[in-house]
């Protein structure tokens, strides 16, 4: 039986995932050309298989990056070249507005050291698929009002990297297998190309903030990243496939989907953009002294709650210390009052604790 609250909550989610612009139903495709295969494979089935062994258990290698030649700051904007080429020039330039926190430098002589950080924390923030340029630039500004500077990096495909015909980010998750992971890739790399440059400005501890694919990517970003601190992250899944074949939001991924693969094998096949197979890298790897928030929804028609408490129950069998607030709402909903303040308030203050010098 639901509750009286679970059924508002759900009308709420229905409300809002019907009006939203622009939505279209692609045509499935394997994609391969864009994970180094050929379009044309006689089988794709088996160069998935062998391509998804090797990116998950060689993943530190996939997702490596080294720091872009080309950074660019003007107006608060930061640009640089993405370490993974798309087909479309735009969505290969990335774009980030910086929310920083003045803070004044020591003086040589006055108690600092060699190689002391100068600028504070900073954190990395990435919004919800298809967000647009001006969306979360509050939760920028709520860090700044907490002592952390904020850059805010689009994900690929989304408002300044969108691409010609395509108004919403139909290509960071799409019915296209191999573009889809060519592009979960990218967002990571961005990420971490985003955290050199940060590190070159002197701005240290870093973390980030992750709302719903922005979770995942930040996820996976702080299980290859050393130099993340903290992370904190408002929705939680196990594996991206589950989370396409299962939620409201993605139903018209699904409907191209679903005439190519099953729900088994998509997650299987997206298992390289997923949070779930690197749990134990934060714990045997970058994880030891790292502190991470997941803030969840328990009436969740997207991140469906039994794939949220399975990732939560991963965490604690690989004993990954985490802590956790469960809000009774749903994905739209978690950025509407009161469960927005809430979260706020929460994410906030955990961040000015991890990352305090």
């Amino acid at each position: 039986m639901t509750s009286w609250l679970e059924r508002k909550i759900h009308r709420y989610e229905r409300m809002r995932f019907a009006q939203e612009p622009n939505r279209r139903t692609l045509p499935f495709d394997w994609g391969l050309e864009y994970i180094g295969g050929g379009a044309s494979h006689p089988e794709p089935r088996a160069f998935l298989e062998q391509f998804v062994a090797q990116a998950v258990a060689q993943s530190d290698d996939w997702y490596a990056v080294t720091p872009a030649k080309d950074y660019a700051l003007a107006d608060n904007v930061l640009t640089f070249t993405s370490a993974i080429e798309s087909p479309w020039p735009e969505n290969n330039r990335v774009h980030a507005q910086l929310f920083p926190v003045n803070r004044p430098r020591q003086k040589k002589g006055r108690g600092r050291r060699r190689g002391d950080k100068t600028k504070g924390p900073a954190v990395v923030v990435l919004a919800q698929w298809n967000a647009r340029w001006e969306e979360q630039q509050n939760v920028c500004l709520w860090l700044n009002r907490l002592g952390i500077t904020a850059i805010k990096m689009s994900l690929p495909y989304h408002d300044r990297r969108a691409i010609p015909g395509h108004p919403r980010a139909d290509h960071l998750v799409g019915p296209n297998i191999g573009l889809t992971m060519q592009a979960g890739r990218q967002a990571v790399a961005d990420v971490r190309r985003t955290l050199r440059w940060l590190e070159q400005q002197g701005y240290g501890p870093l973390g980030v903030l992750g709302t719903s694919i922005g979770s995942a990517i930040g996820f996976i970003t702080m299980c290859h990243e050393p130099a993340l601190r903290a992370g904190a992250f408002l929705h939680a899944s196990t594996y991206f496939g589950e989370v396409v074949s299962h939620g409201l939001t993605t139903q018209n991924v699904w409907e191209s989907l679903q005439t190519g693969v099953s729900r088994d094998e998509l997650r299987h096949y997206w298992s390289p953009i997923s949070p779930f197979p690197y749990i134990s890298k934060l714990r045997n790897g970058h994880g030891p002294g790292r502190k991470l928030l997941l803030i969840t929804a328990r009436y969740d028609p997207t991140f469906w709650p039994e794939f949220t408490d399975a990732l939560l129950e991963k965490l604690r069998g690989e004993q990954v210390e985490f802590e956790n607030l469960s809000l009774p709402c749903g994905h739209y909903s978690l950025g509407v009052a009161p469960f927005s303040y809430i979260a706020g308030l929460r994410f906030g203050t955990f961040l000015r604790r991890a990352l305090a010098e």
